[in-house]
């Protein structure tokens, strides 16, 4: 099956649903704001290695996170005491420590200059939001994601200390399901994810999910809330 290539001066995608056997929909274009958004919005997300060309990618199976399925082992409920966390303090931060984070299934980095640049306008605009773990005031963990609609689309984790990220995470879940969030695009399957309880589902399935919130629109504000911590 041929791969589409993108039209640089347009934002159109394909059908995610005629996306080849391993999940490719196109490749090409760029990574400005605007076509990020328009993809994570039709349920696509860009990921290549160094090396490759830009590759926009929606796979079969998705792997999501229904907020009430996440799983606080006791361990990790006790590990939580031990750190401070926020939202937003430090994205850029974030960034680049999921970036330069070593990856056992990965050849360097497919967090890019070029696409952080397009997250951070993202941040800006209150659409990109980070929450970080601290401990003895230096951040040692945390993840960042995309909102769209009542899908937070997780993107990258790090930790630097021992269930950093899970922590981190754990905070996350609180506060989107207090705040009425439908779920966490997982993206792709990791023995890390799915022991924190997310599971597989067919892509049409997480694309009905996706269409039928993604226009849905929270008032809130990215804050903690000590009652859920």
């Amino acid at each position: 099956m041929r791969i589409p290539e993108l039209n640089k001066y347009s934002l159109t995608f394909p059908d995610p649903k005629d996306a080849n056997i391993d999940g490719i929909v196109a490749w090409g274009g760029d990574v400005n704001p605007s076509r990020v958004l328009r993809a994570y919005q039709q349920g696509i997300f860009p990921w290549n290695s160094p090396q490759d060309p830009l590759l926009w990618w929606s796979p079969n199976p998705r792997l999501i996170m229904e907020l009430d399925n996440f799983k606080l082992r006791r361990s990790l409920k006790k590990s939580m005491k031990k750190f401070t966390y926020k939202f937003d303090s430090n994205f850029r931060e974030v960034l680049d420590k999921c970036a330069s984070t070593p990856r056992r299934t990965q050849d360097g980095t497919w967090l890019h200059e070029e696409l952080k640049e397009s997250f951070e306008v993202l941040h800006g605009m209150g659409i990109a939001h980070s929450i970080e773990s601290y401990l003895d005031g230096k951040l040692v963990g945390g993840l960042y994601g995309l909102v769209i609609g009542k899908v937070f689309c997780g993107e990258s984790m790090f930790a630097h200390v021992s269930d950093a990220s899970k922590s981190a995470y754990a905070v996350l879940i609180r506060h989107l399901k207090e705040w009425g969030y439908d779920f966490v695009d997982c993206q792709v399957p990791t023995e890390h994810l799915l022991s924190l309880g997310a599971h597989e589902v067919h892509r049409e399935y997480y694309l009905m999910r996706l269409e039928k919130v993604k226009m849905e629109t929270l008032e809130h504000t990215w804050s903690l809330k000590e009652s859920l911590l």
